[in-house]
């Protein structure tokens, strides 16, 4: 058995477990391993906080955790708020063998998991496979954590030259990270490489989203819909083929899809939220209902619990006639979410439905209370909040807040069609469908405008007044990608030719990461990303 000398000695180590007992026993066999440095958290709450105070090398999770979050859920929310890195491993420990279970986990991706009872012999001999192999893509892990994906690509490639063990997870990384980093004909060659010889799902889903990306959707959906005939629990190929019928225009085979997955993996907030959404706009009130409600209690102690879910089912409710129940929905949502743009949807759709009811008294006092937020806000409300508060505003009377919120919106978006389309038939159902055009025409000119002088002075070589109206750009248009990338790309051609300034390579990386949040997947975002890190 190991000894003080083992490598684990090193590590810091944590045990989640409700039960007093199995901690204890946990304790004992990591120690039995070779660790000294564990702690011990009874409560998915508990185990959060710890891991939000110091870095963890180790972390074995019981899935049951009792009341409140789940082990996924403590996974779920570790990860998405970075509380543990690439180099930690996860071992989610439990009873459970259920198919809901199984597919849930599989879906946030533990290092392992490990079915109840356990051994010494059997942790030891997975957490040493498990360190083999982190060892072997530490370097290449941390190049994605700095989101440095051309550099990460690389790595995959020299590894790929002498690693012939891992080489079909190498190549499964490396595609991943062409898509992430918009090179789709690379990522299509390799796919297709790896296709020739082996038929597999990730490599076959693959080549489906290089086609959704084309805009081939009909190509798409059959890359997809072949992935899941040969594997029917590969997850997230229901859920590129359901982007894929929609941008086909096939809602309901779209609906149909995220239906099938859902059966496999009910337990994804949103998930539901997506097929409620859909539902909805179907008109299929029924499903509507029970997706939305579905994501709202898988979701209680989820990070992915969403407003949409309750804005959804209030909307679902009130076009049922069950008002009541769509105003309880609208102030729980509040309670559960403490945002400017959660209380700014929630008052807009409360005021519809009142103006609905035609109590227009309240409708409009609703409409006052929103242009009082819109007035106070600290920045721009999302695009979501901008349109419903628009729709109120427009509704009572209020056109022009109404008309600068959604020029707003197109200015943040001056190259999404699917969202001018939406704010364009805002403005038809308020009958401004001539003036609303002309409008729209107008904000989506302007942002071009004033992306444009930017780039203009840059191409004549006047970088550092160029930068001065990038930023003016950027901060006038907080929500557009491509002002946010174009200020980057001006501050790299500065930075080449002046030489250091720590304070523009951190602003224009804190551009690049707020544009790969907008718009995941521009091939500008990886090459700028990679320049700024030479420029450091």
């Amino acid at each position: 058995m190991a000894t003080s000398l083992h490598p684990l000695a090193r590590y810091q180590c944590l045990v989640i477990d409700d039960f007093q007992g199995m901690r204890s026993m946990l304790r004992d066999m990591l120690r039995e391993c070779g660790a000294k440095d564990i702690e011990m958290a009874a409560s998915g709450k508990e185990a959060i906080s710890l891991l939000a105070e110091r870095k963890f090398d180790i972390v074995l999770c019981d899935y049951n955790l009792g009341a409140g979050r789940n082990g996924q859920q403590v996974l779920e929310e570790a990860k998405l708020r970075n509380l543990i890195g690439p180099a930690c491993t996860w071992i989610m420990i439990t009873a459970e063998k259920s198919a809901d279970w199984i597919m849930g986990a599989v879906e946030y991706q533990p290092d392992a998991y490990l079915i109840k009872p356990i051994t010494t012999e059997l942790l030891l001999n997975r957490l040493e496979r498990i360190a083999a192999k982190k060892r072997a893509f530490a370097d290449i892990d941390q190049a994605i954590v700095n989101k440095q994906f051309l550099r990460a690509i690389a790595l995959c490639d020299d590894r790929l030259k002498t690693d012939a063990a891992n080489a079909a997870e190498l190549q499964r990384i490396k595609g991943q990270l062409l898509l992430s980093a918009g090179n789709l004909d690379a990522a299509r060659t390799l796919f297709e490489q790896v296709l020739a010889a082996r038929e597999l799902a990730w490599a076959r889903t693959g080549l489906g989203r290089v086609c959704y990306e084309r805009g081939d959707y009909t190509a798409a959906r059959d890359h997809l819909t072949q992935v899941i005939a040969a594997q029917r629990t590969y997850l997230e190929a229901y859920d590129w083929l359901a982007r894929a019928q929609q941008a086909l225009g096939d809602d309901e085979a779209a609906e149909a899809v995220l239906a099938d997955a859902l059966k496999l993996s009910p337990n994804s907030p949103q998930r539901q939220k997506n097929l409620g959404q859909l539902a909805m706009k179907r008109g299929d009130l029924a499903i509507a209902d029970a997706a939305f409600r579905k994501s709202i209690l898988v979701g209680e102690h989820s990070i992915l619990k969403t407003p949409d879910a309750y804005i959804g089912l209030a909307k679902v409710c009130s076009a049922s006639d069950n008002n009541a129940e769509a105003l309880k929905v609208l102030g729980a949502v509040q309670r559960q979410f403490d945002s400017d743009d959660v209380k700014l949807r929630a008052k807009s759709a409360e005021g519809l439905i009142y103006k609905q009811e035609h109590q227009l008294a309240k409708a409009n006092t609703l409409a006052a209370e929103v242009d009082e937020l819109l007035k106070g806000g600290g920045g721009q409300p999302d695009d979501a909040a901008s349109i419903e508060a628009a729709e109120l505003l427009l509704a009572t009377g209020r056109k022009d807040s109404a008309v600068r919120l959604l020029q707003q919106v197109v200015k943040n978006n001056h190259e999404n069609q699917g969202l001018i389309a939406q704010v364009q038939t805002v403005f038809d159902s308020a009958g401004m469908r001539q003036e609303g055009a002309q409008l729209v025409e107008g904000s989506r000119r302007e942002a071009l405008d004033l992306m444009n002088r930017g780039v203009l002075l840059a191409r004549d070589g006047k970088l550092s007044e160029a930068i001065d109206a990038m930023r003016a750009a950027s901060t006038a248009l907080p929500n557009n990608a491509r002002v946010l990338l174009n200020f980057a790309s001006v501050a790299v051609l500065y930075l080449q030719r002046e030489g250091p300034d720590r304070a523009l390579v951190a602003e224009s990386r804190q551009a690049l990461l707020r544009a790969n949040q907008l718009s995941p997947g521009e091939k500008r975002f990886a090459q700028l990303m990679d320049a700024l890190a030479l420029l450091a």
